[in-house]
């Protein structure tokens, strides 16, 4: 899902809660020329790994930072260093890291005043890896939940700002897979079927993209079963909600011709 404006806000308010996280770290030397565990002090380590990350190595800065946290478990630079590898893993796209690190850092620190940042990385992680409608969308089911309990947890921070965004994109994502099977099903005659799918729209998805049409498909394979009454519903919410748009039209001439047939049998 790249390219889109949404996801470059997420990177400016992830690059910025990075910031606030390394905000008074020294910077500057002790970089390592390789990851491969060496003891040293954890301030060393940790603006390695910051340095790293600055230059825009993600994959060697989150090592440096799984590091910190290896070697200096019980250190307040390893509770900064867990956030930030989870931070350079997403950086990198490496998503599932990226969830884990962000998950480990809240079942230790639950409470802590960075627990929304690591909430939202791990929605950001789930959010990046939709696929196309025509694909499995547990991935997608994730990403909803992962944001909708962001939201629930922490709404008044700019996470869950962001977050209120993408839940009206991955509604819309969710509502189009549904219309795919829909459609699918009707054009195999498979009419309940299709009608299921389509009245998961209306009821679940009604402020998406997708409602409107949905509409008008209940009313076209409620003519297909041969309840006129029910088509004849479907369509003057359609009119009633979306007057004007092209797919009341199309149900507004379907129910108009079905009914010159009617009278002319």
């Amino acid at each position: 899902m790249s390219g889109r404006s949404p996801l470059k806000l997420a990177l400016f308010a992830a690059s910025a809660a990075a910031v606030t996280l390394t905000a008074g770290c020294a910077s500057g030397g002790g970089r390592p020329e390789e990851t491969a565990y060496i003891a040293r002090d954890v301030e060393s380590l940790y603006t390695a790994a910051k340095d790293r990350l600055d230059r825009g190595d993600a994959k060697t800065a989150a090592a440096l930072f799984d590091e910190v946290e290896r070697q200096h478990p019980y250190s307040p630079w390893a509770r900064r260093a867990q956030l930030m590898s989870s931070f350079s893993y997403y950086v990198q796209k490496d998503y599932n890291k990226a969830i884990d690190a962000a998950q480990r850092f809240l079942s230790i620190h639950p409470g802590n005043k960075d627990a929304p940042y690591a909430f939202y990385l791990i929605a950001l992680s789930y959010y990046e890896q939709i696929s196309d409608v025509d694909r499995d969308q547990k991935v997608t089911e994730m990403a909803l939940s992962s944001l909708t309990e962001l939201q629930r947890r922490y709404p008044d921070t700019r996470y869950a700002a962001d977050a209120r965004l993408k839940v009206d994109l991955v509604r819309d994502h969710l509502a189009g897979k549904e219309m795919e099977i829909g459609r699918l099903y009707e054009r195999s005659g498979q009419w309940l079927a299709a009608q299921i799918r389509f009245q998961n729209v209306v009821e679940n998805y009604q402020t998406t993209s997708h409602a409107p049409e949905a509409l008008y498909r209940l009313t076209e394979t409620s003519l297909a079963l041969g309840i006129p009454s029910e088509a004849q519903k479907y369509a003057a919410v359609l009119g009633t909600n979306y007057p004007g748009n092209e797919w009341y039209e199309k149900a507004y001439d379907l129910i108009r011709s079905k009914s010159a047939l009617a009278r002319a049998d």
